[in-house]
C-alpha cells in the first residue's frame, strides 16, 4: 500500500507500507534541485531494527526511471517468472521485483551509497503489495512525486 502526502516539513512525499508487516516501508521525500534535467530525492527504508537513508538519488528525464519500471509490474499483474530489477544511473538505488503465487510483487529496495567507495554499505528492506491496483496506484505516485515541473 503507498500513500502520498506530506512529510513533517510539509513536503511531497511518497510512503510504501509493506502489506505482511506495515512496520516495514520505504519512503521517498525530500525533493530538492530539480532542473529541466534532473529531479534530487531523498530515499528511506525502515523496518524493526534498521531506518537507512540515501539522502541523494538523482532521476533524469533522459533515463530509463523508476515510473516506466513501476508501470510495466503494474501491467503485467497476471505474473512473470524471475527476477525483474532497475536501478539509478548511480546504482545507488536499486529495485528488485519478484511474484508470487496470490497475485502479490516483492519490491525489494537497496541502497547503497558510495557503492564504489572504500567503507561504503548497503541496505535492503522487502515490502509485498498487490500486483493489480496497488501496483498501478504506486507507479501514480512515484509519477507524481518525481514530475520535473512538481516543487
Amino acid at each position: 500500500m503507498t500513500s502520498v502526502g506530506a512529510d513533517t516539513n510539509d513536503k511531497a512525499s511518497v510512503t510504501i507500507r509493506c502489506q505482511d508487516n506495515t512496520s516495514v516501508g520505504v519512503i521517498f521525500c525530500d525533493r530538492f534541485s530539480s532542473d529541466a534535467d534532473s529531479v534530487h530525492y531523498a530515499v528511506e527504508l525502515r523496518s524493526p531494527g534498521l531506518t537507512a537513508r540515501l539522502s541523494e538519488a538523482v532521476a533524469w528525464v533522459w533515463d530509463s526511471d523508476l515510473t516506466a519500471f513501476l508501470e510495466e509490474l503494474a501491467a503485467d499483474y497476471r505474473g512473470w517468472d524471475g527476477k525483474r530489477s532497475w536501478q539509478t544511473n548511480d546504482r545507488d538505488l536499486t529495485v528488485s521485483a519478484v511474484f508470487r503465487s496470490g497475485g502479490h510483487v516483492g519490491l525489494t529496495w537497496t541502497l547503497r551509497p558510495w557503492p564504489q567507495a572504500a567503507g561504503s554499505w548497503s541496505a535492503s528492506a522487502t515490502t509485498w503489495m498487490e500486483a493489480g491496483e496497488q501496483m498501478t496506484a504506486l507507479a501514480a505516485d512515484i509519477r507524481h512525486f518525481l514530475a520535473v515541473e512538481h516543487q
